[in-house]
């Protein structure tokens, strides 16, 4: 792993913007983080994750009821990380509900920012920025403090995501069965492309990575770029470039 690390660094050093990566050894403990691990990133869909954590959980501890209805809605945010789906959770149950809950699981270094626009005030799912040392603390209390039956639930979900999703941690490749959530959208920055998830025998490690691609570069860039961190982190080699689009 530490020649695999050291390939991974050479590969960074001629691809666009800034990447935050963070991978741990839920085995052993150990953890790698790169230079840009604590840059506040946008989190994009990502942040659907976090949203479905606190939901699963406030709902297991009698804090809210979910219904059939807001379970459906949490698929869809989940398995082909929709918009309206995430919108009408949020709202739901308000923005101060998952504030409050997100430190947590993890989100400790979270910023919201001013929404521009109309009907829309902070905070706001869709205008979250955090450093990957945070994504990996959330995806790290799916994987080991969530109860099991929730825990199961979210895995399921992650390895099995629509193929808008098939980027990121989804290189590791299916003999590491990998599961993620990815997000991706256009900021000040330029585009962003994040991936958050696991992979590896019993889930064993865990890998957040936030691309912020700073105007260098677009979409198929960032999701090539961490895709093939994950070929390079499992598979020893890079893969092809993902064939994935920004819809929906």
């Amino acid at each position: 792993m530490r020649r695999r690390i050291a390939a991974v660094r050479q590969y960074l050093r001629h691809r666009p913007g800034v990447v935050g990566i963070v991978l741990r050894d839920r085995s052993t403990g150990a953890q790698w983080q790169d230079r840009y691990a604590r840059t506040q990133i946008y989190m994009a869909s990502t942040s659907k994750l976090a949203m479905a954590v606190t939901l699963l959980m406030e709902n297991n501890a009698g804090v809210i009821h979910l219904s059939a209805a807001d379970r459906a809605t949490m698929y869809r945010m989940l398995h082909v990380s929709s918009d309206s789906a995430a919108d009408t959770l949020w709202f739901k149950y308000g923005g101060s509900f998952y504030k409050s809950y997100f430190p947590q699981i993890g989100l400790t270094s979270a910023h919201y920012l001013s929404v521009p626009r109309d009907g829309i005030t902070a905070p706001y799912w869709g205008e979250m920025t955090c450093p990957a040392v945070d994504e990996s603390r959330v995806i790290n209390f799916v994987l080991s403090d969530m109860p099991a039956r929730l825990r199961g639930y979210l895995m399921r979900q992650l390895r099995h995501v629509a193929p808008v999703q098939h980027f990121g941690v989804w290189g590791a490749g299916p003999a590491s069965r990998p599961g993620n959530k990815d997000g991706w959208s256009r900021e000040l920055p330029g585009w962003i492309i994040d991936s958050v998830g696991f992979a590896g025998p019993r889930a064993r490690y865990t890998l957040a990575m936030m691309n912020s691609l700073n105007g260098q570069g677009g979409y198929h860039a960032g999701t090539d770029t961490l895709t093939q961190i994950a070929a390079i982190l499992f598979q020893g080699h890079r893969v092809p470039a993902p064939h994935v689009s920004a819809a929906p």
